[in-house]
């Protein structure tokens, strides 16, 4: 990453069907949680404050707050699907959704229509509050727990909700780590033909 840049296919994601697997993702395939200026995209991108909200009291604790809960999460998400229960990360997210997270305020625009905003300027400890409850949510309704899926891909990482027809998709992202298994396998076969 010398530009400081990534490839748009491994730039900041919001495709795993929710904010808690969401902040997973920015593991891989390599730290993408790496300044308070990528931790403040990733928050507003992320919708856990609405676009323009400013962000000033963003530090490097913040960083800090969010990759351990990051762990946290990602230990408890993977704990439950592989049954085996990591109780200790479920008591640090338990602990951190007891924050109260930011209330939304409505304001009128230039053009009358009504505009979410947040009350008071946002505070890590309840956005983080928000990412821990998303993952509780999650963790404990039957229905979204059973959509939960581990990206097929051969060094893939990635969990997210399948929330397609019939519950059969196998990659994260079809165009990344589905595109990576049709051209291997495409491979596979043209070598097999040659010999």
């Amino acid at each position: 990453m010398a530009s400081g840049m990534a490839t748009a296919s491994y730039e900041l994601r919001f495709d795993s069907g929710r904010i808690c697997l969401d902040l997973l993702a920015t593991t891989h395939p390599e730290e993408r949680l790496d300044s308070v200026d990528r931790l403040r995209a990733w928050i507003t991108r992320s919708g856990l404050v609405p676009a323009g909200t400013p962000l000033a009291a963003a530090d490097i604790s913040w960083l800090v707050g969010f990759r351990e809960l990051r762990g946290h999460v990602a230990q408890l998400v993977r704990g439950e699907l592989d049954a085996r229960p990591a109780d200790i990360a479920l008591a640090r997210v338990n602990a951190v959704a007891l924050a109260a997270p930011p209330a939304p305020w409505a304001v009128r625009a230039d053009d009358g229509s009504l505009r979410r905003r947040l009350h008071t300027p946002p505070g890590r400890p309840g956005l983080l509050a928000v990412i821990a409850r998303d993952a509780l949510e999650l963790l404990t309704d039957p229905v979204a727990r059973a959509s939960l899926r581990q990206c097929e891909g051969d060094t893939c990482p990635i969990v997210y909700l399948d929330t397609s027809r019939g519950r059969r998709r196998r990659w994260c992202s079809s165009e990344v780590c589905g595109n990576r298994e049709r051209v291997a396998r495409h491979r596979r076969r043209a070598a097999l033909a040659r010999a």
